[in-house]
């Protein structure tokens, strides 16, 4: 019988089994790894979505975990792309040491995911959040070197964080309730103080917020995404960063729904996630490094993502479930691409590739459809998301939060443009002439997330069905979809097979005119052979247009970026760090100090015992 433990067990179990088959068979780890999340994929979406309840009895704890409707649309995800994931990995890490390791922890990341959306107690749900945190700055520092080191002490230290105010909500609860379950909780979080509801709804949305990356907690995420590697990336970004938001999920609809200050919650979730948007988007203008690029870009569609579920319409909820579903999509695409061109090039710099499309050609398709969708142009799904993102701000008349919104998509174009010209178009270079096409272990997980990109922007129902039904379990939200809810009054004359085949038709006579007007041979110059912009160079600059590609917006944005929140966490860091060297001269580590510590102590004790205790000696 399919149940939640059954999923699990299959999880870690298959962690451990990867990690010894790396031991005895070459390339026993990737193959075993990959069976192990095919099976395990296959449980999770044959598990029934409102069933499989197993409860766990451990002295005076119960521990639940069962399959939800909204559980259920997080889990396939994982599934999915935790499968996907390991694919790619196959032929990118071949050759590499320690794959077992690799393989083990990204068995134990995806198996922890699977129990946080599952659990239905408290206890289960931080105890797999700890593991996911672990298991995944582990891959964070695979590559042993200094700067993967540093991005994930930084990650761990702000996972550590949000888990603390995790746990302190969790106990704070269990004082008021007596009980672990969500359920319990959730029903009895009415009736506790208004000091007790504001603590606990601030320490979960912190905490979850964290691991959404949300401004200002956004920090550890550029350089974690950076350092690790680009098959787990794609997860990373695409999955473990939706468990914040499911964690969001429940704080906004089971617990602040039912408290006096519920607007007050939606509005700043709803800033926080517009300002984020906004935010990453310039940072990632900035970026020269493809996958610090996609990193900011991740972060700024975490904020649409948080947007729509604080504005808490069923049109915002179902926009923000959708983007759910297509960032994991097209996300993982971008970092697989990227992690492509690393593959045959070594590097991610922008400014050192150039020219790819006819070598990867591809890959550069999957680029292409996956800044597309980024972008939210028709046909593919990030359109949908967007239309139904900016409809719900406009029902809910948050105009202001619409130019925040408006803003941030507009300059995605920037670094989206950047990002496919840089590595795939223009002038390439004499040492990028030996690059070929990746294998098709990395191919396939690219194409299958193109194709379903591709596939759910002209049939939106197919994502629309398993998100309405989620949205049932979060509060009493309509339970299905139509399409005059999705397009409004304006959108029921849009058919969206109508818009594919009508931008597919452009695109086609695009190509077909561009290959006649340039039948002729080109002239190749130099990269150093061109105009300037106003521009001027030095003499050894570089002059390809890839580099200081966007410098006028940056230019234009400086004032707002030179504030950064990083440099003010750093701040305090050293300041704790120098706090921490004035107790070096207590905590000495020398026995006869701290025995004269004791004494002191005992000391103290009978001399003020009265005062302290009450009892005279």
């Amino acid at each position: 019988m399919i149940s939640v433990p059954v999923i699990l067990s299959v999880m870690f179990l298959g962690g451990v089994l990867a990690w010894l088959a790396n031991r005895f068979v070459p390339k026993g780890a990737s193959w075993t790894a990959a069976i192990i999340a095919a099976f395990a994929g296959y449980l999770v979406f044959a598990l029934p979505s409102c069933g499989g309840e197993y409860t766990l009895a451990l002295g005076s704890i119960t521990l639940v975990w069962k399959s939800t409707n909204y559980s259920a649309l997080f889990a396939m995800l994982v599934a999915v792309l935790g499968f996907l994931g390991i694919l790619y990995s196959m032929d990118f890490m071949a050759g590499k040491k320690n794959l077992g390791y690799y393989y083990m922890n990204f068995l134990f990341a995806l198996g922890a995911m699977l129990g946080i959306v599952y659990s239905q107690d408290l206890v289960s749900l931080f105890f797999f959040w700890e593991v996911m945190t672990w298991s995944s700055f582990m891959l964070v520092i695979y590559s042993g070197e200094e700067k993967s080191h540093k991005a994930g002490i930084k990650y761990f230290a702000y996972s550590a964080i949000g888990a603390y105010l995790i746990l302190s909500a969790i106990v704070i609860l269990y004082a008021q309730s007596n009980s672990f379950l969500l359920s319990e909780n959730v029903k009895m979080f009415s009736g506790m103080s208004l000091g007790t509801q504001i603590m606990v709804i601030s320490f979960l949305a912190l905490g979850f917020g964290v691991k959404s990356a949300m401004m200002p907690l956004h920090v550890w995420a550029p350089e974690a995404y950076k350092e690790s590697p680009s098959g787990f990336t794609a997860v990373f970004s695409g999955a473990l960063s939706k468990m914040g938001i499911f964690g969001l999920g429940l704080v906004v609809f089971k617990f602040a729904a039912n408290t006096e200050f519920f607007v007050y919650v939606r509005e700043t979730l709803a800033w926080l996630g517009g300002l984020t948007a906004m935010l990453a988007t310039f940072y990632a203008v900035i970026q020269s490094d493809a996958k610090k690029l996609l990193a900011y870009s991740s972060i700024g569609q975490l904020g649409y993502i948080i947007v729509g579920l604080a504005l808490g319409t069923p049109l915002g909820i179902m926009a923000a479930l959708f983007l759910t579903i297509m960032h994991g999509a097209f996300k993982a695409m971008l970092f697989m691409s990227a992690g492509a061109v690393y593959m045959r090039t070594g590097t991610t710099s922008l400014d050192d590739v150039s020219g790819l499309i006819t070598k990867m050609p591809l890959t550069f398709l999957t680029a292409l459809f996956g800044i597309i969708s980024v972008a939210g142009i028709p046909p593919l799904g990030g359109f949908i998301s967007k239309w139904m993102l900016y409809q719900a701000l406009l029902e809910t008349n948050h105009y202001f939060l619409i130019i925040v919104i408006f803003i941030a998509s507009t300059a995605a174009f920037l670094y989206l443009y950047r990002f496919i010209f840089s590595l795939f178009l223009g002038q390439r270079e004499k040492e990028f002439e030996h690059v070929k096409e990746v294998p098709w272990s990395m191919l396939v997980p690219m194409m299958l997330l193109t194709l379903f990109v591709l596939v759910a922007g002209v049939f939106p129902g197919l994502v629309l069905d398993p998100i309405g039904k989620a949205m049932g379990y979060l509060g009493n939200f309509k339970a299905s979809w139509e399409p005059q809810v999705v397009f409004s009054a304006w959108g029921e004359k849009i058919n969206m097979q109508v818009i594919a085949g009508t931008i597919g038709t452009i695109f086609i006579l695009g190509a077909l005119f561009i290959g006649f007007k340039n039948r002729k041979a080109t002239r190749v110059v130099s990269t150093k052979d061109i105009h300037t912009a106003g521009e001027i160079p030095t003499e050894n600059e570089n002059l390809t247009y890839a580099v200081n590609f966007n410098q006028p917006f940056e230019r234009a944005i400086a004032p707002i970026l030179k504030w950064s929140v990083d440099k003010l966490f750093n701040l305090l860091g050293e300041n704790l760090e120098s706090t921490f060297e004035y107790l070096r001269y207590v905590y000495t580590g020398n026995g006869q100090t701290y025995a004269m510590y004791v004494i002191l102590m005992v000391v103290i004790l009978i001399l003020f015992s009265g005062s302290i205790f009450g009892i005279h000696l």
